[in-house]
């Protein structure tokens, strides 16, 4: 079976090589220096800093792998190509929200760049998910926790993600 792709734009393949980077220096540099540090105060079968330091390989580790298979599955999206005139993954879109006559901007990326704090919001989610592919003036209903929400469609721009 083939690994799902990762939709993810350039900033977002960036933002995961360096932490990648970054996590394979401390998982060979730091935590080994802790390992070898915790096996020179004896006994391991009761020392707690060789079982953390331990745990915390595991666990840079486990992030390591995460992070090599999300970037060797990527799919970069060029949000210099972005067609505006639907909603699309690197598409910025400016929507009312009609039950509290609200505006509101979104922009679309991949699962793994999602967050709603700062106003990005996954293909995947119901909201996401209900405006791809639609254009300016397009009115949507969205079914959530929450119950049925509306929104108008009313600008569709490129996202000033890279």
């Amino acid at each position: 079976m083939q690994d799902k792709k990762n939709i993810i734009t350039h900033e977002g393949v960036k933002k995961y090589e360096d932490e990648l980077e970054q996590l394979k220096k401390r998982l060979t540099v730091d935590i080994a220096q802790k390992i070898k540090e915790a096996r020179q105060q004896g006994d391991l079968s009761e020392n707690a800093e060789y079982d953390a330091a331990k745990d915390e390989q595991r666990d840079v580790a486990a992030r390591i792998e995460e992070l090599e298979k999300m970037l060797k599955n990527a799919e970069v999206v060029d949000v210099d190509e972005v067609d505006t005139s639907t909603i699309n993954i690197g598409c910025k879109a400016k929507i009312l929200d009609m039950e509290f006559d609200e505006e509101v901007e979104y922009d679309i990326v991949g699962s793994h760049e999602a967050n709603s704090l700062e106003g990005r919001i996954s293909n995947e989610s119901p909201v996401g998910r209900a405006l791809i592919g639609h254009k300016v003036g397009d009115v949507i209903e969205v079914e959530t926790q929450a119950g049925l929400l509306s929104y108008k469609i009313l600008h569709i721009s490129k996202s000033n993600l890279q």
